[in-house]
């Protein structure tokens, strides 16, 4: 939620056709080609499916009857495993678990009836079916992508609180990060947001080196291999990107660094045990993303309220540099010392947050101290 512009731009920057952005989802258009490509290549989107149908349903029987409607015989083969997974949110058929009895039902009937026979035997290739009904309204896909698509396969472990790739992907974005930056994160913990710049910077495609749910369905090989040959030639590792990292844990910055090696960009990233309190601007210029640690209890509360006003301090006004935090405190720009020169709502996970900008610089602005 609140990322939906930055996908349907990416999407178009794809050569995807006809994109709609839309609550919580992007619609968009093309052929086997580009549905690689968007798995491929999208740093933002969560999950990527094929849009079978989309129907009105507040009776079991109209759920029954508009799914086993759908075109299914013209994606599924005859041995398809096909298992069933949905939300229901502000809708008459609220129960998850009924709608998903009455979806398979209905695509094993189709199935039936366009291959013949009273059984399938599901032994072949997965072909994973979600259903969404929102207000009365169902939505059925088939998942392209399988794992989420913030898997992108270099972060086997990580710290306690991690975010996704994906929403830190988006955070350095918003950030307009350039392609030779300085990209600076005094709270790196696991790497998520150095890694997700330096990726952006150099124009790697996050999902490079993972494999997607639908390479698996067969005969699609070619333009799977085609679009991993496009995105390896659209790599720019000359980029002139440096990112540094830090954090007050010492088993963060291992990892940040062991991370950064599986992710392929190592030799751009430095990390070292430091304070956030202790940050000094270096270089004439640079972009610091951070998310710091939230305050959940009382206690924790004061002290993310301390630790928000040394943000404050240390993250001084400068021509060239500019600065993002990302936190669901209300109160943050009254414990940081100044009004954001931007902010956006985003949800990192479950949890409401705001993104809070500053990049309008002083004249002759003195380094923190």
């Amino acid at each position: 939620m609140g990322t939906e512009g930055l996908v349907a731009q990416e999407l178009k920057e794809l050569s995807c056709e006809n994109v709609q952005a839309e609550n919580g989802r992007v619609l968009f258009s093309g052929g086997w080609d580009i549905l690689a490509r968007a798995n491929i290549n999208s740093r933002y989107a969560e999950r990527i499916g094929i849009l079978m149908g989309e129907f009105p349903a507040r009776s079991f029987e109209e759920l029954f009857q508009g799914v086993r409607a759908l075109p299914w015989a013209e994606f599924l083969p005859q041995n398809a495993a096909f298992p069933v997974t949905g939300s229901s949110l502000n809708s008459q058929l609220h129960s998850v678990p009924d709608c998903q009895a009455i979806t398979k039902k209905a695509v094993v009937e189709a199935m039936k009836a366009r291959y013949g026979g009273t059984w399938l035997a599901e032994d072949g290739p997965v072909y994973r079916i979600r259903f969404r009904i929102l207000k009365n309204f169902v939505s059925i896909t088939i998942d392209a992508s399988g794992a989420g698509l913030h898997k992108r396969g270099y972060r086997p472990a990580s710290v306690a609180a991690p975010m996704k790739e994906t929403l830190a992907a988006a955070l350095v974005k918003l950030a307009r990060l350039r392609r030779d930056g300085h990209f600076v994160d005094p709270f790196c913990g696991s790497g998520t947001l150095l890694i997700e710049a330096a990726t952006l910077a150099m124009n790697i495609a996050p999902g490079i080196h993972r494999r997607f749910g639908a390479e698996a369905w067969g005969g699609q090989e070619p333009a799977w291999r085609q679009e991993r040959e496009r995105a390896k030639d659209l790599e720019r590792r000359d980029s002139g990107f440096r990112g540094e990292g830090f954090d007050i844990d010492p088993a963060a910055v291992e990892l940040t660094l062991a991370n950064a090696q599986r992710a392929g960009v190592g030799e751009h990233l430095t990390a070292c045990v430091r304070d956030v309190r202790s940050f000094r601007r270096e270089d004439e210029y640079g972009c610091v993303v951070c998310n710091p640690p939230y305050g959940q209890r009382l206690l924790d509360q004061r002290e993310a309220g301390k630790l928000y006003r040394e943000l404050g301090r240390v993250f001084q006004p400068a021509r060239g540099w500019s600065y993002g935090i990302i936190t669901p405190e209300e109160d943050f720009e009254k414990l940081f010392g100044r009004k954001a020169d931007k902010r956006r709502k985003l949800y990192n996970g479950m949890i409401r947050c705001q993104f809070y900008q500053y990049f309008k610089g002083e004249k002759a602005g003195p380094a923190a101290r």
